[in-house]
């Protein structure tokens, strides 16, 4: 996706916030702050030359995550007596880290674009689903707004993390659903629940509730039609796309199905480093029904 960083495009920024920055970024790696934990990682968009010498980094981070497959790998430790699991926030909401074997470590930071649209948006006793939810940010910073908040993953240990962030964040009564997103939201539909917001954050591939094999590119125009169904008047759709095999254009025809261009954005989602590079992180659509 090489054209993806010279290509003439509208395009929106997770900004870094006090517990976070993206302090660099080439070489196929970046460089980032969480809180007072550096961590090193593996990034393939970041097809160009850091801002700084890898030796520079190695003396800043205490983790490295080093690729052992495309599935998975292993933290390598730089600094003695670093942390496994530690503990960060954005604005009143907090948030659980750890090292986990697929180089994730509990959030996706340049998702703050959304964060800040979500806190902008949503109102108390608003309904809000959110598919494919990972640890809850989007889930969390609904409900800190007011909103009656469905949370969607199929992955329980995921829903456990999510929940222990609700916690920390002194939040309580979002709705906890383990199941199949796409499922999950087709039973919504068949059964005429209506949402004020939906928030998907699909992966670009992977495995269900049930072991059930998932590619976005087989399911975009399924999961756009059954959330335009589930969607109230003025409601707001947000849906992020890291799939290389998803460009724009195809985000454009199949909204473009339900959306008119009034309705729609579609955008590129960047991350700024402390360096000045700029790391591509995906293609965003926002509609409003």
């Amino acid at each position: 996706m090489q054209g993806a960083q010279t290509e003439k495009v509208p395009r929106e920024y997770g900004l870094p916030w006090p517990d976070y920055e993206l302090l660099d970024a080439g070489d196929g790696k970046k460089l980032e702050r969480w809180g007072a934990v550096i961590t090193i990682r593996p990034e393939i968009q970041a097809d160009f030359k850091p801002g700084w010498p890898y030796d520079q980094w190695l003396e800043m981070a205490h983790w490295e995550f080093e690729e052992q497959s495309t599935l998975q790998g292993s933290w390598k430790s730089i600094k003695a007596h670093a942390p496994e699991q530690w503990l960060i926030s954005y604005g009143n909401l907090n948030f659980g880290l750890k090292l986990t074997k697929f180089k994730h470590i509990g959030l996706f930071p340049e998702q703050q674009a959304n964060w800040r649209f979500i806190k902008e948006r949503v109102r108390a006793g608003q309904k809000v689903l959110n598919l494919f939810a990972y640890t809850g940010a989007a889930s969390l910073v609904a409900r800190d707004n007011g909103a009656e908040v469905t949370h969607v993953d199929s992955v329980k240990q995921l829903i456990t993390w999510a929940n222990e962030n609700q916690e920390r964040s002194h939040l309580s009564g979002i709705k906890w659903v383990h199941e199949d997103a796409l499922k999950f939201a087709q039973r919504e539909l068949k059964r005429g629940k209506q949402y004020d917001g939906i928030i998907m954050d699909p992966p670009a591939w992977g495995l269900g509730a049930k072991g059930e094999k998932w590619k976005l590119e087989n399911h975009l125009s399924g999961l756009i039609e059954t959330a335009y169904g589930l969607m109230n008047p003025g409601a707001f759709l947000i849906l992020n796309t890291y799939s290389p095999k998803i460009e724009r254009a195809d985000l454009a025809a199949s909204a473009g199905r339900y959306f008119s261009a009034k309705q729609l954005e579609i955008k590129q989602l960047w991350l700024p480093a402390k360096t000045g590079k700029e790391l591509y992180c995906g293609n965003l659509l926002r509609a409003i029904k």
